[in-house]
């Protein structure tokens, strides 16, 4: 059995002048990914990895994961390849994760995550929101056989406010 949390990135900031990769989350985008990683910490068990993509706005959410599950160091990881917006890039990535890991979370973007949601999963998703959290759960044993699986859990921001 392998296990998938996909992570759509907090709400990212506009305000500052800087490239798309250095924008930081926004007020209301902490505050998401604060309540949302306190609440799945304390209902859903940690993944053995979080990898998130190496933009700033994707890393500041995913560290509030680590923090909220008391994770290591040694399990979180960045990766420039989830830096995709239409979905190939991250497929290619989840069918070449180790298999000596059976649960994984990766943080990135839309439409990206969407479009993997909706690949792989057995529930149609509109958008998954911003700091939106999903799990699709897959009956293989590897993670390069990950094909159709199950929608378990979803939590989006605006059911918890």
């Amino acid at each position: 059995m392998k296990t998938l949390y996909l992570v759509r990135h907090a709400k990212s900031s506009w305000k500052e002048n800087v490239e798309d990769h250095k924008r930081p989350l926004k007020k209301r985008g902490k505050h998401d990914a604060m309540r949302i990683a306190e609440t799945v910490s304390q209902e859903l068990q940690a993944p053995e990895k979080i990898i998130s993509s190496d933009a700033q706005r994707a890393v500041a959410t995913a560290l509030f994961f680590k923090k909220a599950w008391n994770m290591d160091d040694s399990n979180f990881q960045t990766e420039p390849r989830l830096y995709d917006f239409q979905g190939g890039e991250v497929f290619q990535f989840i069918k070449e994760l180790d298999d000596q890991f059976s649960k994984v979370m990766l943080v990135g973007h839309n439409y990206a995550f969407t479009a993997i949601a909706n690949r792989l999963g057995n529930k149609p998703i509109e958008e998954i929101p911003t700091c939106g959290f999903v799990v699709l759960n897959f009956d293989v044993e590897n993670w390069e056989n990950v094909v159709k699986g199950t929608i378990e859990y979803k939590l989006f921001p605006r059911t918890i406010r």
